[in-house]
């Protein structure tokens, strides 16, 4: 019986590099969402955090969209947060990156792109 049975798992080095990857989105995520969060807060913008070079770029930004649309986009930053707490949790329980209507491994392709998903591109559809 030369064939390996499928894997059901990723090995805890490969669990290592993805929660690598999504604790690196996590923080710029965060970063994101707090700047959108004192955006929407102070739109007057009169302090003094407003000279980072990112700030003034989603400033300009915010000056062209409205608050409503910062609010919704805080929204769904902050869903995608969550989406990406609840991956590290998976990681932590070792049952990440495992499709969760098939029980199947989901390409790590998926996964370094989208790696809060729980669906394999098949499943999706």
């Amino acid at each position: 019986m030369s064939e390996m049975s499928e894997k059901t798992r990723y090995t805890d080095e490969e669990l290592e590099e993805f929660k690598a990857i999504i604790e690196e989105k996590l923080e710029k995520a965060r970063s994101d969402y707090e700047m959108l969060r004192s955006n929407v807060m102070n739109s007057d913008g009169n302090d003094t955090d407003d000279t980072s070079p990112t700030f003034k770029v989603l400033e300009e930004g915010a000056s062209t969209f409205s608050k409503e649309e910062a609010g919704r986009q805080a929204l769904r930053l902050g869903q995608y947060i969550q989406k990406l707490q609840n991956a590290l949790l998976r990681i932590k329980n070792k049952t990440y990156g495992i499709d969760r209507i098939t029980g199947k491994l989901i390409p790590k392709e998926r996964l370094r792109v989208v790696p809060h998903a729980t669906l394999s591109v098949e499943s999706k559809k």
